[in-house]
């Protein structure tokens, strides 16, 4: 067979078996974004399911949702436990939302606006145990931090800013 020359393409295979390897790795590709789509469905309605939890939890317990941080701190310590946790959750709930929903204004304005109703509570706390707001992502302590500074929330008073 002296004199045949082979084609580039038939180094690699007959062009049904390229076409066959195209559509394959199309399809791979299609499923990877397949996958990619129903993961970023599954976490936007788990950031609601938990955004959810905390309405419910704030329509459960107004004492909390709209608190008097002082009279909190009067109580006993299971009560102020409660409330710990209270802020806890929102935190969470906040830090979930704001992650998944980014590019969605309303969800930082709601959380904007709710948390400025527990910054005492934060202000003390973050200076009684520094820990705490490290128990969070870096995005949400740097969103607590601005928080107290834009309200004017500072240790040692702690005190929001009559208006």
């Amino acid at each position: 067979m002296a004199g045949t020359e082979v084609m580039w393409w038939q180094k690699y295979g007959t062009l049904a078996q390229m076409a066959q390897a195209t559509v394959a790795l199309l399809g791979f590709i299609a499923i990877l974004f397949q996958i990619n789509e129903i993961r970023s469905g599954n976490r936007a309605s788990t950031a609601r399911q938990i955004y959810l939890g905390y309405t419910e939890l704030a329509f459960k317990n107004p004492e909390f949702s709209a608190p008097d941080y002082e009279r909190i701190k009067a109580s006993p310590p299971s009560e102020q436990t409660r409330y710990e946790s209270f802020v806890s959750y929102f935190l969470y709930a906040c830090e979930e939302a704001l992650a998944v929903f980014a590019s969605r204004p309303e969800w930082r304005a709601s959380c904007d606006y709710d948390v400025q109703r527990h910054l005492p509570f934060l202000c003390e706390k973050t200076k009684s145990d520094p820990r705490f707001l490290g128990t969070y992502n870096p995005n949400t302590q740097s969103w607590i931090r601005t928080s107290m500074q834009q309200a004017g929330v500072v240790a040692p008073g702690c005190q929001l800013k009559k208006s």
